[in-house]
């Protein structure tokens, strides 16, 4: 009854006076409960059992009150006081404070030297590729040095800059003429609601910079067409990934006639495929696959055929993980492959993906087939 009693009393302390108070009696009279009984005449077995209890149990509370008292420090400290900067207003303010625009992008320029050493902060950002034994630091230079245009910034656009953009590619342009719209927002989640109406390539550049400011956006708000051999010649990859054979052949034909590898990629419904178009360097280009347009009908466009929202999701970040191993110099360096030669056809509605052979076409109207 007396441990019983001692028990209750301790827990009442520890609610009222505080958990050190109470640690602090308890151990002064443990201490003098031994004294005690040392001055009494020694110590029996029942006696020597407490003795040995005291001095396990004190000790672990002792070390659970520190623990406790320096994770409320650190919680203090990580808490930003009324009128520092990060601080929650009060409830007054909070009501009469008008609504703030979210806050810019930090104006981080890029590297001026895009192939000098990484910096400390891009160390820690890029951590998790550079540990790749096939990528490291040296391909995680190369996409910093790496210079993108990325054509289209809809559904297959939106996973392949956001996916470039954070993994390190130093430049990139985007180039698309439309504006952003309520039925975009299924599957284009590059944008949010807030951006309907707003051009496509200056949403995306803003959510760019806001997920990487070591990245430099360039926002090209118009078609890229056959004659931009010079704009396409000034970048070492395009990904095209618009949704009409008309601009597909129009930037497959740039991409030739400036000798620029070209990762492609289209979706319909539950379907998609991507392919590496490299003739300069001995693969097909689009149009030794595909030398003339589909008959009307046979290829109805995402609005009028439907596609399910994740599959640009899908499809873009496979062009994305191509576009990083190219920039990279990984399958140049054999450690793993590209898709020069090859194109990946994925069904979402069954789970299957497969990949089949490509090659140039002989007297290819574009390329002429020198693949």
């Amino acid at each position: 009854m007396a441990w019983l009693g001692l028990t209750l009393l301790a827990a009442l302390g520890w609610w009222r006076l505080g958990a050190a108070r109470v640690l602090l009696a308890l151990a002064v009279l443990w201490a003098g409960w031994v004294l005690a009984a040392l001055w009494a005449g020694g110590l029996d077995e029942r006696a020597t059992g407490r003795l040995a209890l005291g001095a396990v149990l004190l000790p672990v509370g002792a070390y659970a009150l520190l623990i406790g008292a320096l994770r409320r420090r650190a919680a203090r400290a990580a808490t930003p006081r009324p009128g520092e900067i990060g601080a929650r207003p009060g409830p007054a303010a909070r009501l009469a404070a008008p609504a703030q625009p979210p806050a810019p992008a930090p104006d981080i320029a890029p590297p001026a030297d895009p192939e000098g050493p990484l910096t400390d902060p891009e160390l820690d950002r890029y951590a998790r590729h550079i540990v790749l034994r096939e990528l490291g630091g040296a391909g995680q230079r190369r996409l910093r040095a790496a210079r993108v245009l990325v054509v289209g910034a809809g559904g297959l656009g939106a996973p392949v800059l956001s996916y470039l953009a954070a993994a390190g590619v130093g430049r990139i342009t985007v180039a698309d003429d439309d504006t952003v719209g309520l039925s975009n927002l299924q599957r284009q989640v590059i944008f949010a609601t807030a951006d309907i109406g707003r051009p496509k390539v200056r949403a995306a550049a803003d959510a760019m910079a806001r997920l990487n400011p070591h990245v430099a956006v360039t926002p090209l708000a118009r078609r890229i067409t056959a004659d931009d051999a010079a704009l396409v010649g000034a970048h070492d990859l395009v990904l095209d990934g618009t949704d009409s054979f008309a601009a597909r052949a129009a930037v497959n034909a740039a991409c030739v006639a400036a000798g620029v590898p070209l990762i492609a990629g289209s979706i319909a419904q539950w379907e998609g495929q991507v392919a590496l178009y490299d003739p300069a360097r001995g693969g097909p280009c689009m149009a030794c696959l595909f030398p003339a347009a589909p008959a009307p009908g046979l290829a109805l466009s995402c609005a009028e055929a439907g596609v399910v929202g994740a599959l640009p999701g899908v499809v873009g970040s496979m062009m994305a993980i191509e576009a990083i191993k190219h920039l990279s110099g990984i399958p140049d360096s054999g450690a793993g492959s590209g898709l020069r030669g090859r194109m990946v056809l994925f069904d979402g509605l069954w789970g299957e993906t497969r990949s089949i052979a490509t090659r140039a076409r002989p007297g290819c109207a574009v390329c002429g087939g020198t693949g």
